[in-house]
């Protein structure tokens, strides 16, 4: 069993990284005043905290299987931390190269710190015999996602400068790295068990693994859905609605809303109606959402889409990662594998909606949605308990729940 305090700790690391993302790219634009960048030059420096951020993730899954997933998180928040503190003098000299160097850092504390929570979490769910935790672990995350938009907006009204509000952030991520490391025990997620290989070998086989790919496959098209509507539904609603920008962040609104609501009560769905079948009606909610957004011609309609929208997108990732994180010897490799293709989807799918919305009209752009959802929605019966799946050269194929 798992203490209050771990739990509580976990919930914690949860909302913390929500907190710190969403403050720092709800700054975006006060990052290219001072540095003084065009939008090209911004978006270039910009994909320096993304490649941090995919590089962290299959990294991830060798410090956990190592260290363990309560500090893999403790190393991932220290990377970030390091890398907010450089980001600071970076901008305080006005240096791209510091500056880029350290939204790295940022990114690459982030990889590490999003897998290795998110295998610390499914151990825990494990452990506590609940559907629900995990599906509650990404609905604080979605929580802090908003409180740290508020943040950097409050902030940004007052007039604080963009270092000293990354440097009110590092002492945030270093009380949550103490916290963290004094009460997160009995969580211990190395994989040690059911295997002899090295991690590094374990990490390849979970690669080549049918299933976890499938499930990889799974998350990648909800992991897109979201990204989406998180980067362009608000400018879908000025753009393409004509509507003002406070109508824009409305639905941006709703759709998180939706989303976080999804999360706090999926687990109680999966529970009864098995992850599979779940996860195919929130693609079908999902497919609904942004088609109604798409065509849609008035506000109304793409308020109601938002909505569906992200009920739909809600419960893909926590019921992704707690599949692959069934057999507790090699959840880390799994979930490592997971989540960098869940990731890659997040951070990579929103620009390539802009190249498409340049060309199409962002509108019908994210039709495209719709396409990435038709591969999650049929490999969404991976996601079906298991036993046991083999040792990663030779998979025993999974004993199906039902639903």
């Amino acid at each position: 069993m798992t203490s209050t305090s771990s739990r509580a700790a976990v919930y914690g690391a949860f909302a913390a990284n929500g907190v710190m993302y969403a403050a720092l790219v709800s700054r975006v634009p006060a990052l290219g005043t001072e540095l003084s960048l065009s939008t090209a030059q911004l978006g270039l420096l910009l994909l320096w905290l993304s490649a941090g951020a995919v590089s962290g993730l299959p990294a991830a899954g060798l410090l956990v299987q190592r260290l363990g997933g309560n500090r893999g998180v403790t190393v991932g928040i220290s990377l970030a931390a390091t890398g907010l503190s450089l980001l600071a003098i970076g901008l305080g000299t006005a240096s791209w190269p510091v500056t880029a160097a350290a939204l790295f850092f940022t990114g690459l504390g982030m990889g590490l710190w999003e897998v290795s929570m998110n295998v610390v979490g499914s151990r825990m769910a494990q452990l506590v015999g609940s559907d629900n935790l995990l599906p509650r672990l990404h609905a604080t995350l979605s929580l802090g996602t908003v409180v740290g938009a508020l943040i950097g907006a409050l902030l940004a009204g007052m007039s604080v400068s963009l270092p000293s509000q990354n440097l009110g952030t590092v002492a945030l991520l270093v009380l949550m790295a103490f916290l963290l490391g004094r009460v997160a025990q009995g969580t211990d997620t190395r994989d040690t068990g059911g295997t002899t290989r090295a991690p590094g070998g374990v990490l390849l086989d979970s690669w080549r693994e049918r299933r976890t790919l499938l499930i990889g496959i799974c998350v990648l098209g909800f992991a897109f859905t979201e990204g989406t509507a998180n980067e362009w539904i608000a400018y879908v609603l000025v753009d393409g609605y004509g509507a003002a920008e406070h109508t824009g962040a409305l639905a941006f609104a709703a759709f998180v809303a939706a989303m976080t609501a999804g999360r706090l009560t999926g687990g109680a769905l999966v529970s009864r109606f098995g992850r599979a079948g779940v996860l195919r009606v929130s693609a079908g909610l999902a497919l609904c959402g942004v088609l109604v957004v798409a065509f849609g011609d008035a506000v109304a309609w793409a308020l109601l889409g938002a909505l569906l929208w992200g009920l739909g997108a809600a419960m893909g990732f926590p019921v992704g990662i707690a599949a692959a994180a069934d057999d507790p010897a090699r959840a880390a490799a799994r979930v490592s594998v997971t989540s960098s293709l869940g990731y890659a989807a997040f951070l990579g799918g929103p620009p390539l909606l802009g190249l498409l919305g340049g060309l199409h009209g962002i509108q019908q752009a994210i039709l495209v949605v719709c396409a990435a959802l038709l591969p999650a929605f049929l490999a969404a019966g991976s996601t079906r308990q298991t036993t046991a799946v083999g040792d990663g050269e030779n998979p025993v194929e999974p004993r199906q729940e039902g639903g």
